[in-house]
C-alpha cells in the first residue's frame, strides 16, 4: 500500500515545487544555511500539499480517469489504492503540509500555503469545469510556489519576475492542455473544458504566453544586470538557454508530446542539459560575477 500510496502522491509532480527556490535562489542568499533550511521547508510543505490535493482530485475523477487512455492506470482508478486509504492520507497531507510553512517561522508562509490548498480545493470541485479559469487557476498554483519561497526567506519579489513566473505558468498549463486534446481529442468524459477548446485557440494562448514570458524574462534579466553592476554579460546571456529551453518545448507539443510536462523534464536529455547551463550561467550571475 505504501508504495501505491507513493506512486498516487506523483514525486516526480514535486519538480514543480523548485519554483520556491526561485526567488531566494535570485535574490542570492540560498549560500546562508538558514536561509537554505527555510526554504527546503517550504518546497516541503507545497511537496505535502500538492500531494493531498492530487489525491483528492483523483478521488473525485476516478470514473473519468478509468476512461483514460493513461490515468487509467493511476493507483486509485485502477484499485491499488483503497478509497478509504487515499481519504486518510488526503487529509492528513495538507495538514503537514501547514504545520511545515509554520515552522518557517513566518505567518505569510502559511497564508500563501493555504491560499494554495483552498484555490486547488476549489479547482478540484468546481473550477476545472469552467473554461478559461480551469488555465489560470493552475497556472496561479505555480506563481503561489514562487511567492512561497519568497516569503518564507523574506526576499522581495520583482515585478518582472512575477510576471515571467505568471507567463511561464500559462505556457506550461496551456501546452498540457494542448498536448492532452491532441492525444485524446474533445472526447467527452476526460475533461470537461477539451470540449470547449480547440488546436487553434490553444496555440494562440501558447503564443501570448510565450511572448509573455520571453519579453518579460529579457526586462528582468536586463533590469538585473545594470542593478548589479556585473563586469560580464551573464544574466544576459542566461537568455540564450532560456529561449532555446522554451522552443525545444514546443518542439515536443508539435510531435504529440508533452501531456505530461514533468515527465518531459524528466526523460527529455536536451532540456536537462538547456536547464543545468541556465542554471550554470544564472548561478554564476547571482554569486561569482
Amino acid at each position: 500500500m505504501l508504495t501505491a500510496l507513493l506512486r498516487e502522491s506523483r514525486p516526480k509532480q514535486w519538480i514543480k515545487n523548485v519554483l520556491v527556490f526561485a526567488a531566494p535562489g535570485a535574490a542570492g542568499v540560498l549560500d546562508e544555511g538558514d536561509n537554505l533550511l527555510l526554504a527546503v521547508l517550504a518546497f516541503a510543505s507545497f511537496c505535502f500539499a500538492a500531494s493531498g490535493i492530487y489525491i483528492w482530485n483523483d478521488l473525485l475523477d476516478v470514473d473519468a480517469d478509468r476512461r483514460h487512455p493513461t490515468k487509467r492506470n493511476r493507483p486509485i482508478a485502477s484499485g491499488e489504492l483503497s478509497i478509504g486509504a487515499a481519504r486518510l492520507a488526503g487529509v492528513a497531507f495538507p495538514i503537514i503540509a501547514l504545520a511545515l510553512a509554520a515552522a518557517t517561522g513566518r505567518w505569510q508562509t502559511v497564508a500563501v500555503v493555504a491560499t494554495y490548498i483552498v484555490i486547488t480545493i476549489a479547482y478540484t470541485l468546481r473550477l476545472k469545469h469552467v473554461p478559461v479559469v480551469d488555465l489560470v487557476t493552475v497556472a496561479s498554483g505555480f506563481v503561489l510556489r514562487a511567492a512561497a519561497g519568497a516569503v518564507a526567506v523574506d526576499v522581495p519579489l520583482s515585478r518582472w519576475f512575477v510576471l515571467c513566473i505568471t507567463f511561464g505558468s500559462l505556457f506550461s498549463v496551456v501546452g498540457k492542455r494542448y498536448a492532452d486534446l491532441n492525444e485524446v481529442g474533445n472526447e467527452v468524459g476526460t475533461r470537461s473544458t477539451l470540449e470547449t477548446y480547440t488546436v487553434g485557440y490553444l496555440r494562440i494562448l501558447l503564443s501570448m504566453s510565450l511572448a509573455g514570458v520571453l519579453i518579460s524574462y529579457c526586462v528582468w534579466a536586463f533590469e538585473t544586470s545594470g542593478a548589479a553592476d556585473s563586469a560580464w554579460p551573464l544574466y544576459e546571456l542566461s537568455i540564450v538557454p532560456m529561449l532555446m529551453a522554451l522552443m525545444r518545448y514546443l518542439l515536443v507539443l508539435e510531435e504529440g508530446g508533452g501531456a505530461a510536462p514533468e515527465e518531459v523534464f524528466s526523460s527529455d536529455r536536451l532540456l536537462q542539459l538547456l536547464g543545468l547551463c541556465w542554471v550554470i550561467v544564472y548561478g554564476l550571475a547571482v554569486y561569482v560575477s
